[in-house]
This record gives C-alpha cells, structure tokens and sequence, in this order.
C-alpha cells in the first residue's frame, strides 16, 4: 500500500481520504490499486455501513495523473485499455457495495474525480466546488468513466451534452440547481455534514440500508413500472421476515431507539 488513500474509522462509519494533495489527488496506478482493494473489499464487511468520500487538501481529485510514467512492455493501445478498465471498474466497485457513500467535493472534481463523485449515493459541496467532464479538452471523446451513463441520470439530458461536449466546468451552485449535489455546505464544516448524515443512516436496519441502495441502483435502469416494483416488493417481503423489523416496530411504539441485530 503506498498510503494514498487514508481510511480513518468512525465506529461504523469509514472516512476514506484521497491522499495525494501536491497532486490535487490525481488518480496514479497506486491510488487506483488502493480505491480498487477498498471498494471492493467492502462487501465482505458488515462492521462498515456507511462511507465518506474526500479529497485532502486544495480539492476533490484531478481526474487522471496524466504526468505519471505509466511505460510498460505493453503495447500503448492495451496498456490505455488496461488504464481505462482499471480506472472505470472503480465505480463498478462503488456502485455495488452495500455501504451508501457519501462524497464531499471541495475545490476542483475534473474527469475521473467527477466520476468519483458521481458513483458516491450522496454529495455535498463546498462554495468553492467546481466540476468538469475533461476529456474532449485533451483531444478525446467526452464520454469516459461512465460520465454518459451518470450525468443524464443525475442532471438530464441537456446539461450532461453541455459538459460533456464543452469540457467546461460548472460551479457549486449550478451542481446544487442540476441535482448533481443535494447541499452545499461551509468548506469547514462539510465533514460533519456528511457525518450527521451518516449518524441518520446509521439508524435505520443494516440490512434495510443495504437492500435499499441496491433497489435504487437496480431501479434507475428499470425497463418498466411493473419491474421497479417487483423489485421494491421482494426488497420488503425479505426484510418483513426479520428479526429487525420486529425491533423496529416494537421500538417505533414504545418510543425508544431500536436495537438492531442483525448484520
């Protein structure tokens, strides 16, 4: 591990950091391997129900470290292919962990740091948070790392082809009007936002807050009404049959804080 992403525990809350501040958190073949090892270990980790997403220093992250030398015996066309994959199943991994992941941008979100904010569940901002889908800046198409998939989902149509064909970027308060980001916050005060959020999501089931995130996820994509609650039914039907729906009720009329279980 070379120690650029930092993970500091918060009972059941991970505060996971990108570390790589000289280089406002440009994404290297090390940064990449460590969000790879973290996001993707995450399933197997029921102690963790909630995630944060940061950036030290002067902002989120810079998208792709395009000065690091990424030489190898490979031949160029699938040593860029072994980048974009790698790069890209990130927010594979984001999206199909259980943990909702809250993401506080601050300073600059470019190119696959926009990504990462996109694949978070949550995102807070800071006044001074810009963000721009970089790519068709440097000569390539603007759809990469599954900005075309997410920016239309999260703004619309119209905004996403204005990013993503410009390459400009939008400040905090046009994110706030898109829906790209739900608040923005005090710079000095965005981690306790996400943490007060966290603490809200930390009294709700374990297995009510996984099974939700993936219902959302699976229903963003859904062919049909009649499929999205086919989903949502078999989500409540499971979690009817358990040990902490009980407790919920019983604590919801007693007027007590539920002690859940199940994990």
């Amino acid at each position: 591990m070379s120690g650029e992403l930092l993970i500091e525990a918060r009972g059941q809350i991970e505060i996971a950091t990108l570390n790589r501040p000289a280089r406002l958190n440009a994404l290297s073949e090390g940064l990449v391997e460590e969000l790879h090892d973290y996001f993707g270990g995450l399933a197997a980790r029921p102690d963790v129900r909630v995630v944060i997403l940061r950036g030290a220093g002067r902002g989120f992250c810079a998208g792709l470290d395009i000065q690091e030398d990424r030489s190898s015996d490979e031949t160029p066309v699938l040593r860029t292919l072994r980048t974009q994959t790698s790069i890209g199943n990130i927010y594979r991994k984001m999206r199909a962990c259980p943990q909702p992941i809250i993401a506080l941008g601050h300073g600059a979100a470019a190119g696959g740091g926009l990504s990462l904010m996109l694949a978070a569940d949550v995102r807070y901002a800071a006044p001074g948070f810009r963000c721009n889908a970089a790519y068709i800046r440097i000569g390539l198409g603007g759809c990469d790392m599954a900005s075309s998939y997410f920016l239309p989902r999260l703004v619309g149509a119209s905004l996403a082809s204005e990013m993503i064909l410009t390459g400009r970027f939008i400040d905090a308060e046009r994110a706030l009007s898109a829906g790209l980001v739900s608040e923005i916050v005090a710079e000095d005060e965005l981690l306790d936002r996400g943490l007060a959020l966290a603490e809200e999501m930390l009294a709700t089931s374990p297995w009510g807050l996984r099974l939700s995130k993936q219902a959302l996820n699976l229903n963003i994509d859904a062919q049909s009404l009649d499929a999205a609650m086919a989903i949502e039914d078999r989500q409540q039907v499971i979690l009817s049959a358990t040990e902490d729906h009980k407790e919920a009720l019983a604590a919801f009329l007693g007027k007590r804080p539920p002690a859940y279980r199940e994990r």
